[in-house]
């Protein structure tokens, strides 16, 4: 038998025994950690907006075209979307338990660039997102203002400038989803009569607002071919997209000679302009009070530990920058839970390979028999 083998060669045994237990013990390091294995088949999440529009225009003119392409992409399970009269449209891709999530991101991508020049205008200008998606959260970060002194546009803005883009480049952040995400916006709300008396349409001010609204190219002075004694070149710069309320309320709808005293239609003659959010859909708050919540997902394959502690590492430098009355909090963790269940295990691990023992003292009657395996 091959236990008299082992038995009869106690060294080769036990140097055998060794580099299984070095190799057992290096592999660790290199496994991924995650609070749940990863059972759950990959999936390709695909986003974009078109603003002002609700559920059915998004899901006609956007989510339409995406998915009768994207469909029947190699090893697609199933696909889930979602349309929101924000504008919004999320499109989740399920694949095969195994499929390569990396080959399979390549294929959406390819799909949906076919499918580009289908979309509206607005659409293609932003962009659509295309990104690996997990199904479960890590972490969640709450700013919160104690004495009130920020509200939640400002925070929403303070983490989109200052927390995100650095948060996302900690290794094992796959992506950050904003809980009651409140954007800067200039916000122009129309006057349904004013608009009617001058005989202007939301077409004319959106046209107008996209004309007055961009940016020009100057061009320069001086430049070559010039006369030889020209030796200087001047960079021209014009004046470009317009930033507070009152240069939107300049900005001219129509041009109306036939209302005595009015030459000109401006914004701010039909509708009134301020600095707000772009969206009011989603509300969070913590104990009562304004919050802005950061829900962080591990990459796949990652080390969920590792990545919890180099965000909690993060948050506490960049805290060091916050202004006064804006402080943090962590309400939601997974990794305390993943460091408990890695404990049980070493618990068990251990009772079994005293268990083991026992057995096999009392089986073989030996001490030297049981210690070479």
């Amino acid at each position: 038998m091959i236990s008299r083998y082992f038995i009869d060669r106690p060294i080769f045994a036990c140097v055998l025994s060794i580099l299984f237990t070095l190799a057992g013990s290096i592999s660790v390091y290199f496994l991924p950690i995650a609070l749940y294995p990863p059972i759950a088949p990959p999936m390709v999440q695909v986003t974009c907006a078109y603003p002002g529009a609700n559920a059915k225009v998004v899901s006609d003119t956007v989510g339409t075209p995406i998915e009768q392409i994207v469909n029947g992409v190699d090893q697609l399970l199933y696909m889930q979307s979602q349309s929101t009269n924000d504008g919004s449209y999320t499109l989740l891709l399920t694949f095969d338990v195994g499929a390569d999530i990396n080959l399979a991101l390549v294929q959406v991508q390819n799909r949906v660039q076919l499918a580009m020049p289908l979309l509206p205008e607005v659409v293609r200008t932003q962009g659509v997102n295309i990104k690996k998606k997990s199904p479960d959260i890590l972490m969640a970060i709450n700013l919160t203002s104690p004495d009130g002194r920020y509200d939640d546009l400002f925070m929403s803005n303070y983490a989109t400038i200052h927390l995100k883009d650095e948060l996302l480049r900690v290794y094992g952040v796959g992506d950050i989803v904003y809980l009651g995400q409140r954007d800067y916006s200039i916000r122009a709300w129309l006057d349904p009569e004013k608009m009617t008396s001058r005989g202007i349409s939301v077409d004319e001010v959106n046209n107008a607002i996209k004309l007055q609204n961009s940016e020009v190219i100057s061009g320069a002075v001086g430049q070559a071919p010039s006369p030889g004694a020209q030796t200087t070149s001047l960079i021209l710069s014009a004046r470009g997209r317009l930033k507070t309320p009152e240069e939107f309320g300049n900005v001219i709808i129509k041009s109306d000679a036939s209302i005595p005293g009015t030459a000109l239609v401006r914004l701010r003659d039909i509708a009134r302009i301020e600095l707000g959010a772009q969206a009011y859909d989603q509300i969070c708050s913590l104990s009562g009070k304004p919050s802005v919540g950061l829900a962080i997902f591990q990459l796949p394959g990652t080390n969920a530990l590792d990545c919890a502690e180099a965000i909690r590492a993060k948050m506490q430098e960049l805290s060091q920058r916050f202004p006064p009355g804006l402080t943090y909090g962590i309400n939601y963790d997974t990794s305390p839970f993943i460091s408990e269940s890695i404990i049980e295990v070493l618990k068990t691990l251990r009772d079994a390979i005293i268990l083991v023992a026992i057995v096999v003292l009392v089986f073989l009657q030996s001490w030297r028999a049981t210690l070479i395996p």
